[in-house]
């Protein structure tokens, strides 16, 4: 009988030292950054599709469509991927409730696919979205942009775009904040302070 994969991660106590590293004006940099970033790769963004995984990846999806608009004038559909069951680690934690996945009205054949998401740690929730994204569609490609690149990669998995990169320990973690979600914004760093 196999046994379910125990993660070697150690998370940070509760009470454990805390940092931020980003909050209001710097974050909100952060993110115009990568806006500019996807409109140069893209040359424009047009034939864009942003996707948030949720639950931090959609209101930042959002927040990165209302940036390039306002850059370029180019109107970006948003939607949102739901990871849950394709995520590996579902025999290791308790019970999820099933998120919604929302595409946008035309799909996302043919398109370019911008995954979002909050942090970029062991790769584990891009490579479920992608799974996932295999289910619903062909995209014509599949690009990353995290806030938070923090490191310490499991899977073969690299951000396209990147809003900072925090390089931690394993025992550390980063927690990130938004107004739409935590009602504030900001980047914390837990643990491993001294």
């Amino acid at each position: 009988m196999r046994r379910g994969r125990r993660s070697a991660v150690a998370q940070p106590r509760a009470d454990a030292p805390s940092k931020i590293i980003l909050e209001g004006a710097d974050l909100h940099r952060v993110v115009d950054r990568i806006a500019h970033q996807i409109l140069e790769k893209t040359s424009g963004a047009t034939g864009t599709v942003l996707l948030g995984i949720p639950t931090r990846g959609v209101p930042l999806a959002h927040r990165l469509a209302a940036r390039i608009h306002a850059f370029e004038g180019v109107e970006v559909p948003v939607g949102s991927l739901d990871i849950t069951l394709y995520r590996d680690d579902l025999r290791l934690k308790a019970t999820r409730a099933l998120g919604r996945t929302e595409l946008p009205s035309g799909g996302i054949d043919g398109l370019r696919v911008i995954l979002v998401d909050d942090v970029l740690f062991s790769g584990r929730s891009v490579r479920a979205a992608l799974d996932a994204l295999q289910d619903l569609g062909r995209p014509s490609s599949v690009q990353l942009a995290v806030l938070v690149d923090r490191g310490h990669r499991q899977l073969p998995i690299r951000a396209d775009y990147v809003g900072k990169n925090i390089p931690t320990a394993l025992s550390e973690s980063v927690k990130v904040a938004l107004t739409e979600t935590d009602g504030s914004d900001e980047v914390r760093l837990i643990g491993g302070l001294k």
